[in-house]
């Protein structure tokens, strides 16, 4: 059954190779949608219904954590597949994102590890 998938960067760029390398992971893909910060992000998933999030670090308006961590606190969303995609490597903020029940996907990545981080995260089996 095809996912449906938000990706949240502010950075074109990386928004369309994390859009391409998805492709290329052989992951049964819907409709992919696309913000470039948090508070896009929150309002597309109020609108849309969604299987999982990409979600970058650092953005502008509402950074990653923020969204994150209000999408843990709605009940609607608790429960949520999220995949945070940086190049974050501060470990307690790693930790803080693990706490969150939220997978971590560092950048960059190739379609085999995303594919293994997709999967692991939406708790199917391959």
């Amino acid at each position: 059954m095809p996912i449906n998938i938000l990706v949240v960067d502010d950075s074109a760029v990386m928004r369309s190779m994390i859009k391409k390398t998805i492709h290329r992971s052989n992951v049964d893909v819907g409709d992919i949608y696309e913000a470039s910060n948090g508070q896009e992000g929150l309002d597309i998933l109020d609108q849309n219904w969604l299987d999982l999030l990409f979600i970058d670090v650092n953005m502008p308006i509402m950074d990653g954590m923020e969204m994150l961590d209000i999408i843990r606190n709605t009940p609607d969303t608790r429960d949520l597949p999220v995949l945070i995609v940086s190049t974050e490597s501060n470990k307690q903020r790693i930790e803080w994102i693990n706490e969150h029940n939220a997978g971590f996907v560092h950048k960059p990545f190739t379609p085999e590890k995303l594919r293994e981080k997709i999967l692991s995260v939406l708790g199917v089996l391959d």
